[in-house]
């Protein structure tokens, strides 16, 4: 079977997809090449906001398109709340934000016999964590493990928990034995992945933390580098630092929510911090991780949200100095308690917000590559082209250098210059 698999959203839907394409692999399928027609299209959809679902449906009509005859088959966030919409666009398999291992089975059934079958369960029904094939497609330096699922600190802008359900975490053994797994077969980093891993533990006996698990992988694989997806500042306190620091294997990217820079705004959202407290959480990752890059999401525009409301964040995100940020202009979702606050926003003072926050964002991101020169830095190398090897130093900066048959290495770089992005430099090493 010749076969199609397209992602949108998190990293989570990333790893989850990987997990899919491995499944498919090890029962003798392989990737439809580029002008080669696919006999099933799979689609991991999201549902984060009314933008990542008109996405999700453009994706879906365009691969049946591109691909007749195909078996159509959609899983995911958006499928989880709008499986009757998916289904009018002519998928033939349908699931939710769970069993990819049972979809893939589905795939297969409904290729060989023509008959699609639809599963959408319950999300707040699931009770275990569903434990796929950790890794990476074939190329890849870089493997990923989800270790958590699932949100219950029910934002005001946001569907997940919806689709995702109550927490549930891969157990500490579990996590150990994937990550020595993948050590064995030469990744040399690690992505530490889940919808909220700050709630990891909550759910196991004994409610073993964050921290816990990060120490339990990093003693299990010797010389791999962990990345941590992205955090919730609750999580980052100084035992939680130093714990990491002593590990000596953390790389020196934190991705945080911050979501808004106004403390009104952060309380109409529904979060759990405060500006204080997340500055605090800068402070201590600064402190423990020099040098690290801290980047972070941004919503512009959210219902009752005031000019005063939005210089008030851009101060906020000035100081915090971060070294890149995501920012999107407040999408309405349809079933979330900010869909029907007053005081929505017109989307042209959204975007105009969101503008205003990329210029800024888009000076510090210029002023931490500045600082970056004259910097050794470990790069996991990944690519060539033309003699130049590029990869991601620790703090997830792309870094090219002249060298031979460097791929799958972490070398010491001495950072000379910088073009744009991207920093160039010398082995140190």
């Amino acid at each position: 079977m010749k076969y199609i698999i397209s992602t949108l959203g998190c990293k989570v839907n990333q790893y989850e997809t990987q997990a899919m394409e491995t499944l498919l692999q090890q029962q003798g399928h392989s990737r439809a090449v580029p002008g080669e027609l696919a006999d099933a299209v799979i689609i991991n959809t999201c549902a984060v906001t009314a933008e990542s679902g008109r996405k999700s449906r453009q994706t879906i009509r365009r691969l049946k398109e591109e691909n007749p005859g195909a078996v159509v088959a959609v899983c995911g966030c958006y499928s989880q709340i709008s499986a009757e919409d998916v289904a009018a666009l002519g998928a033939d398999v349908i699931f939710g934000a769970a069993q990819r291992a049972q979809l893939v089975e589905a795939v297969e059934q409904a290729v060989a016999s023509g008959r699609g079958c639809t599963s959408i369960d319950e999300p707040f029904k699931r009770r275990d964590f569903e434990q796929l094939p950790a890794g990476a497609v074939p190329g890849r330096t870089r493997a990923m493990l989800k270790i958590q699922d699932g949100c219950v600190n029910f934002c005001s802008y946001c569907i997940i928990p919806y689709t995702r359900g109550r927490l549930r975490s891969l157990p500490m053994e579990a996590a150990v034995a994937e990550t020595k797994k993948l050590h064995d077969q030469g990744y040399k980093e690690i992505v530490l992945t889940g919808i909220e891993v700050a709630s990891y533990g909550f759910d196991l006996p004994g409610k073993p933390g964050l921290a816990d698990v990060i120490c339990a992988v990093a003693g299990a694989a010797p010389g791999m580098r962990i990345r941590l997806g992205s955090l919730e500042p609750t999580v980052i306190t100084e035992d939680f630092c130093r714990r990491l620091a002593e590990t000596g294997r953390l790389c020196r990217h934190f991705h945080l929510s911050l979501q808004s820079g106004c403390d009104k705004t952060l309380k109409a959202m529904n979060r759990k911090y405060d500006t204080a407290g997340f500055y605090h959480a800068v402070e201590l990752l600064r402190q423990y991780f020099p040098g690290c890059a801290l980047t972070c999401d941004l919503i512009t525009g959210f219902p009752g949200e005031t000019e005063a409301d939005q210089q008030q964040t851009l101060a906020f995100i000035r100081k915090c100095a971060f070294a890149d940020m995501h920012i999107f202009p407040y999408s309405r979702r349809p079933g979330t308690p900010a869909d029907a606050m007053p005081g929505q926003c017109e989307n042209a003072v959204k975007s105009r917000r969101a503008h205003e926050a990329q210029q800024v964002a888009e000076e510090m991101h210029q002023h931490f590559l500045e600082e970056n020169l004259g910097q050794t830095l470990p790069v996991l190398f990944e690519t060539e082209a033309d003699g130049l090897w590029t990869g991601h130093s620790d703090s997830y900066v792309l870094v090219s250098a002249p060298g031979e048959n460097l791929r799958g290495s972490v070398r010491q770089v001495l950072i000379t210059e910088r073009r744009g992005d991207q920093l160039f430099g010398y082995l140190a090493d």
